[in-house]
């Protein structure tokens, strides 16, 4: 591994960033290790796990996704099973309303329309979160309905976001919780 001079704890923490992002980018959620986004950085990987934890809390962090959205989530279905679905979406529309986590989630989807390739954040939701979701909810099709789940919001968000088609576009996120929860709120029950 290169070693490079002496720098900050922020231009180090910096540098694990922009080699996390580049490495999710090429690579994808799955295939990205600890130890490449280190190497590719010039640090070691405890390094990598002071500053950011785990694989999740590093891809959190690297698009700026608020890491509620790794811990809340599971929570919010094993907490109130009849309010889950409008807390899910509550959180979905939180993160995509923030500005820095929407310009690096729409960078993602664009670079998979553009080029077929799966963004690392499907990976991420794959793994992290709807295998979460799943494992709270009951029934033989969970697995099917917490991907449902994920299809309907994400279709929301191509069209909110991506396409920016009329009147999904300009209306307000809390009107779209309303019309959405209860669609999500079937899925989990």
């Amino acid at each position: 591994m290169p070693r490079r001079g002496p720098r900050s704890e922020g231009d180090a923490r910096q540098e694990i960033l922009d080699a996390a992002r580049a490495s999710f980018a090429e690579n994808g959620y799955d295939r990205t290790t600890i130890r490449g986004v280190a190497a590719a950085a010039g640090v070691d990987p405890a390094l990598v796990h002071h500053y950011f934890g785990t694989k999740e809390e590093l891809f959190t962090a690297s698009v700026s996704v608020p890491i509620s959205l790794v811990t809340a989530l599971p929570d919010l279905i094993s907490n109130d099973l009849d309010r889950a679905g409008e807390e899910i979406a509550r959180l979905f529309f939180a993160v995509w309303e923030e500005p820095t986590a929407r310009a690096s989630l729409l960078g993602q989807l664009r670079h998979a329309l553009a080029t077929g390739e799966q963004p690392a954040i499907a990976g991420f939701i794959a793994g992290a979160v709807l295998g979460r979701v799943a494992e709270r909810m009951t029934g033989e099709d969970r697995e099917l309905r917490a991907e449902l789940i994920a299809s309907h919001l994400m279709g929301v968000a191509m069209l909110r976001y991506v396409v920016r088609l009329e009147p999904i576009a300009s209306v307000g996120p809390e009107e779209i919780i309303v019309l959405v929860a209860p669609r999500i709120q079937t899925y989990l029950s």
